[in-house]
């Protein structure tokens, strides 16, 4: 026996391979058996005699069959393998922004949320305000004169404004309720006596909208008598506020006798049964100190009496 191979057997017995535990798995069990593998190649004895390259030829194939063995361990091996530590494995990032969720619109304009809106108390799109604000911007200015024509709508029935035109009586042909005396009044003043008379037979809450569409030439007429130079009835026109300086002016001003300190409007009552109203007007103040704050508005029907002084100088 050579001492070459002396001494691979006294190796081979002194490194007899030990028990492995079996806590380590099956991993453990392969690296050991190429660790093994390994050793015996590299202190395996030379032949004596044979050329060293086949030798060299068969380390060479070992080794390499144990790296190939070993990089298919670690590219399989889990993250927490204890035995592969030293591999980089790809970890979870933990520095990455929470998921944003967002919710996919939802249509909120429905006929139920309407209606939990409409009843919720402090709402102020509630049905309960809703009317009342419509209503409070409507015009309380203009006075409806015969031959005015007028915009009216129900809110609540969503239906396209009716024309109705004041009739020579002074009535409008109010759906529902028929004719209905609106000369005098403002839209506003009509709206809500139209409301009233709607919520009491054929609506639980009415919304009514009026507007004026076409106004009349003339409202009315107003009368003048006595001191001045063209007497007789004359047209309110419906496009300007007509006091009483006005109407003296249209009449070509007072006559050189004129009482102009005291002239007096004779008006009828508005409500049936009411007592007429007279009152004296100082016409000189306005006209020639321009205190217009006395001067009143005509209405229609208005009697105006200019006396004269009973001194003529």
């Amino acid at each position: 026996m050579t001492p070459a191979t002396e001494f691979a057997a006294n190796h081979t017995k002194t490194s007899a391979p030990r028990p492995l535990s079996p806590l380590l798995g099956e991993r453990a069990r392969v690296r050991a058996g190429v660790e093994r593998s390994m050793f015996n190649v590299e202190c395996s004895p030379q032949p004596v005699g044979r050329a060293s390259s086949s030798s060299s030829n068969r380390r060479f194939r070992f080794l390499l069959s144990a790296f190939l063995l070993s990089a298919f361990l670690v590219s399989s091996s889990p993250a927490k393998d204890p035995f592969f530590t030293d591999v980089p494995v790809n970890q979870p990032s933990t520095n990455l922004l929470p998921a944003i969720t967002t919710a996919a619109p939802t249509n909120t304009n429905t006929a139920a949320t309407n209606f939990a809106r409409a009843f919720t108390p402090g709402a102020t799109n509630s049905l309960a305000t809703a009317p009342t604000n419509a209503m409070d911007a409507l015009d309380d200015k203009y006075h409806l004169a015969i031959g005015d024509v007028i915009s009216f709508r129900i809110q609540e029935d969503e239906d396209d404004p009716r024309q109705l035109p004041v009739t020579d009586s002074g009535d409008l042909e109010v759906p529902y309720i028929g004719r209905y005396p609106a000369s005098g009044k403002t839209c506003k003043e009509l709206a809500q006596a139209l409301k009233a008379e709607l919520e009491k037979d054929y609506y639980y809450q009415a919304t009514v909208i009026i507007a004026v569409n076409v106004m009349t030439k003339s409202r009315g007429k107003v009368y003048l008598v006595g001191a001045v130079r063209a007497p007789g009835p004359q047209d309110i026109p419906s496009d300007e506020v007509f006091t009483l300086s006005k109407a003296v002016l249209r009449a070509g001003g007072f006559t050189d006798y004129a009482d102009q300190h005291h002239v007096k409007v004779t008006r009828k009552g508005t409500a049936a049964g009411a007592a007429e109203q007279t009152f004296t007007v100082d016409v000189e103040q306005i006209l020639e100190k321009g205190k217009m704050s006395t001067d009143p508005t005509l209405e229609p029907g208005d009697l105006i009496y200019i006396s004269e002084r009973l001194v003529h100088f």
